[in-house]
């Protein structure tokens, strides 16, 4: 195999879920495809490597600063969702549900690890309540890391006089009892509200 293909093969399994034969399906779609494909490929690599960064207020990736969530108007700039990456922020907007800002900390406090409070972003967090915001919603996952992330949080904010409050957890919508966990169940029984 030639070099330049080896080299794109080991470049491509460092994505995640990406193991050695996928990478090579990948390398031999784009030799047998248009070259023009491989160039717009390359070149939209590099735009996102040059032009894409994390907005300075909130975290989310963008070319812009701030990026277009935190300079909609329309947005309630008085409720904060807090997420650990820009995955779960996609993931919280494509529910449709929310409009207010959000805020990413870039990871979740995990000791063994070595992520700290200095290493994700909380300072940047309580340094944005201000007197206009008036909640801030932890969306933080359901594991340890993210459930310490949360209190540790909570605690911080409510320091600053802002009420604090967390995303449901439990059972998923179509979810059959029988075959959820028992973690699972335990959240979904304690966060279980009265019916409207």
């Amino acid at each position: 195999m030639a070099d330049a293909m080896q080299r794109l093969i080991g470049l491509l399994r460092q994505l995640p879920s990406v193991g050695e034969k996928t990478a090579t399906r990948l390398v031999f779609h784009i030799l047998s495809s248009p070259p023009d494909y491989g160039h717009a490929l390359a070149q939209a690599v590099a735009d996102v490597v040059e032009r894409v960064h994390p907005c300075r207020r909130c975290g989310n990736l963008s070319e812009t600063s701030p990026c277009s969530l935190c300079a909609d108007p329309r947005r309630d700039q008085s409720v904060i969702c807090v997420v650990e990456k820009v995955q779960d922020l996609l993931a919280v907007e494509n529910s449709h549900e929310y409009r207010g800002l959000y805020h990413v900390l870039g990871g979740a406090l995990s000791p063994l690890e070595g992520k700290g409070p200095d290493q994700i972003r909380a300072t940047e967090l309580v340094d944005r309540l201000g007197s206009e915001v008036r909640e801030v919603i932890l969306a933080t996952s359901a594991s340890v890391e993210g459930e310490a992330t949360a209190l540790y949080l909570k605690k911080r904010i409510e320091q600053a006089g802002v009420r604090v409050s967390r995303i449901a957890s439990g059972i998923p919508v179509g979810g059959e009892l029988e075959y959820i966990d028992r973690g699972t169940l335990a959240l979904a029984l304690s966060g279980r509200r009265e019916m409207s």
